[in-house]
């Protein structure tokens, strides 16, 4: 994984190959096309836990040390000064944008980035929980390179596809997921994916040290004692 200049690392599951990219598969494969320097950006946004800031980190990941990845949701308390100097990197990933919408000071330092980036031909990725129209961003200069970003609404995964997203998550760390305990993992848990996923990290570490295998029984008792 590419280490970044601010004091974060990307989590170790947050790359393409174990993301499903069902309903999302032109947003994924522009994503993809962007880690390689293709275009100028996009503005992806959609419902909490459905798979942003993952998709956000495997662009980060697919690019290596020409990216930076810049969590707003963490970060927004450190102040604007954070952005400096972000332009000298070929791919910029802000997620969660519109944590500091409305906010004058950090405005204004992303309008400045984003002349950069636009002078510099580099490229910005940005995530938000609405449209860069519904976006409450209060400086128009701003609002007016944001729009001008490709925009993709990152869409929900049914039921069906729950169960593959699981076992792809599973796949990628190792483990065998059934069908059977996929569905049984499903409906004893929230049904957010960002939950799904923390329950079978958590399933992944009773099972290693258990040195057992991801069964119903096992899964069931693992869930009384979390």
């Amino acid at each position: 994984m590419s280490q970044m200049a601010l004091p974060l690392r990307l989590a170790d599951h947050a790359v393409f190959e174990s993301y499903l990219n069902t309903g999302n598969e032109a947003l994924v494969a522009m994503l993809d096309n962007l880690a390689g320097g293709s275009g100028p950006g996009c503005w992806l946004w959609g419902q909490t836990a459905t798979g942003k800031t993952h998709l956000l980190q495997a662009v980060c990941d697919r690019a290596g040390d020409r990216s930076v990845y810049v969590p707003l949701r963490m970060l927004a308390d450190a102040g604007p000064e954070i952005l400096e100097g972000l332009a000298s990197r070929d791919l910029i990933c802000i997620d969660d944008i519109d944590i500091v919408a409305g906010d004058a000071a950090w405005e204004s330092a992303l309008f400045d980035l984003c002349n950069q980036i636009l002078d510099a031909d580099r490229t910005l990725v940005v995530s938000a929980t609405m449209s860069p129209r519904e976006c409450p961003v209060a400086l128009p200069d701003l609002q007016s390179r944001l729009v001008r970003l490709a925009i993709f609404q990152v869409q929900p995964l049914g039921e069906d596809d729950r169960v593959s997203a699981l076992q792809l998550r599973a796949k990628h760390r190792g483990l065998d997921l059934p069908d059977d305990t996929a569905r049984f993992l499903l409906n004893r848990s929230r049904r957010d994916m960002a939950s799904l996923y923390d329950v079978l990290d958590k399933l992944d570490l009773a099972a290693l040290r258990a040195k057992r295998r991801l069964t119903i029984p096992f899964v069931k008792d693992v869930i009384k004692e979390m």
